[in-house]
């Protein structure tokens, strides 16, 4: 049955892994000793898509589960020395024709993992090969071919023989030591599948995207209710479906904290977790110093966690510390390059800074990679600082071809004021409080951005104070951004910063 051939390739798939991990790191810390890297540098590695060779598409549960482990292990070795390109910029360059030299100038990475993965009767065989980007040459490759019942009778012997290999390779005072695979079951696997299917609708960054993952990550949990990085993704599903205004943060904050101490019961040492309660800290509590100890702890723990850097980026950034920002921004896109969220928050931040025309330009190069994706829409804001009326309202024409709705009028509300149209931002503004009245979102931000185009500071006050009682996370952003500027010299703002922390 489907179930029965789950569970048979269940069980090999974490083991043969740290078999593959034990040679690969050997050949990357040689050669990496071998070419004399600054002290601060970092060698970056890619783990390519495992190709899945069984000839039934559903397999790909299993090929996929494989890559994620790769770079879950091979990123906790030695973070310090090795970073490993995470799974969203890898994804991309499955089933892809393109060549390894291409791939690695498109990730910045000096090494390229690949590999295969079939199934025979009561046998798997795994392939897998290190390449050198610069030359192509194939440093390594190996065949396991082993019966499906005598894998978990090796799960020890290759575990220590991980460890050892990395203690020796790396010849000097530091033993990083790999751990032991864990004795999964096939429920563990199921879940880590669902997780792993969370994650893919999550950075969707839509309401149906979040409906999608919370339901997965739900699942995750009843089919394993002792998997951290189940309620680690829960956490972040109900904190973000807050932060971008799709659900009362008084009704989901609550949940995403439990789901993150959850967590944290289950594993302090997940990187995840501590991030999950880093953002709910920022968002809902404005409790500025605990954000800042759990980012830190997070990237601590993980190094190479490209979402702790980005929010720590974006938590920055909110702080008015922009050199930080960009800098941490930079690890981020480092880490994961492809990753479409990661580069509008970038635009984000370069926005908050008043680098406008630099903003224009990250943000127009994330609308190329996906035209729908709805962080980068900030782009209008630059166009109004820039005075580019007419592109920005030629945008805001294109938005509304996508998502014609509250944030699409609120915006016409604010360029037609600014650009000197009154009539037409009466009529925009009209429609937006028509939504308002009917509508039971966090609808702050969108009415507040409104009325501070129309020069209603009192209404926009109002407004703002409402967010407070509420814990809107959209209060973040007071100190940094521009559409604000016109509240500044009113002592309601300014006693409205000091309660979120965010006052001189």
């Amino acid at each position: 049955t489907g179930l029965s051939t789950r569970r048979a390739w269940a069980i090999p798939i974490g083991i043969i892994v740290a078999l593959i991990i034990a040679l690969s790191v050997w050949l990357v810390w040689s050669h990496y000793r071998a070419s004399q890297k600054a002290a601060g540098g970092r060698l970056m590695l890619a783990v390519l898509p495992f190709e899945n060779l069984t000839g039934d598409s559903g397999q790909e549960y299993f090929s996929d589960g494989l890559t994620e482990e790769m770079i879950t292990q091979l990123g906790r070795l030695d973070p310090q020395r090795l970073a490993v390109i995470a799974r969203t910029s890898v994804m991309p360059y499955k089933h892809s024709q393109q060549q390894i030299d291409r791939i690695a100038r498109d990730l910045n990475v000096q090494y390229v993992l690949e590999g295969s993965v079939r199934r025979h009767s009561e046998r798997v065989r795994i392939t897998a090969q290190l390449i050198r980007a610069s030359d192509q040459t194939h440093l390594w490759a190996r065949e396991y071919d082993r019966e499906l019942k005598d894998l978990l009778l090796l799960q020890g012997e290759i575990a220590q023989e991980v460890a050892e290999g990395i203690q020796l390779t790396l010849a000097d005072n530091r033993k990083p030591t790999a751990a032991a695979p864990a004795k999964l079951s096939p429920a563990s696997y199921e879940a880590y599948d669902l997780y792993l299917k969370g994650r893919y609708f999550w950075n969707k960054r839509t309401a149906q995207g979040f409906q999608q993952a919370e339901q997965c990550f739900e699942q995750a949990i009843a089919k394993d209710p002792t998997y951290a990085r189940a309620y680690a993704g829960l956490a972040d599903t109900y904190a973000l479906m807050s932060s971008y205004y799709l659900a009362p943060p008084n009704e989901v904050t609550p949940k995403a904290r439990t789901a993150a101490l959850k967590a944290l019961q289950i594993d302090d040492g997940l990187a995840e977790a501590h991030t999950s309660l880093a953002l709910i800290a920022e968002f809902y509590d404005w409790d500025w110093q605990t954000g800042e100890k759990e980012y830190r702890r997070a990237i601590q723990l993980n190094p190479n966690y490209a979402t702790a850097h980005h929010w720590y980026a974006e938590f920055l950034a909110f702080q008015g510390r922009f050199n930080e920002a960009l800098a941490e921004s930079e690890r981020a896109r480092h880490l994961d390059p492809l990753s479409v969220i990661i580069a509008a928050d970038r635009g984000a931040i370069l926005y908050f800074s008043r680098q406008y025309d630099s903003a224009i330009e990250q943000f127009r190069a994330v609308l190329d990679m996906e035209p729908n994706f709805s962080r980068a829409h900030l782009v209008v804001g630059a166009y109004v600082e820039t005075g580019r009326f007419a592109d920005a309202l030629a945008h805001i024409e294109t938005w509304r071809r996508i998502e014609d709705g509250p944030w699409v009028w609120s915006m016409e509300v604010y360029v037609y004021r600014r650009s000197g149209q009154p009539i037409k931002a009466q009529q925009a503004l009209a429609k937006l409080e028509h939504w308002n009245r009917q509508s039971h979102l966090d609808s702050t931000p969108v009415m507040a951005a409104a009325y501070v185009g129309m020069n209603n500071q009192d209404e926009a006050l109002a407004r703002l104070q409402k967010a407070y009682e509420e814990h809107s996370g959209a209060l973040t952003s007071l100190k940094v951004d521009p559409i604000y500027d016109p509240l500044r010299g009113d002592p309601r703002f300014q006693d409205l910063l000091r309660r979120v922390g965010l006052g001189q």
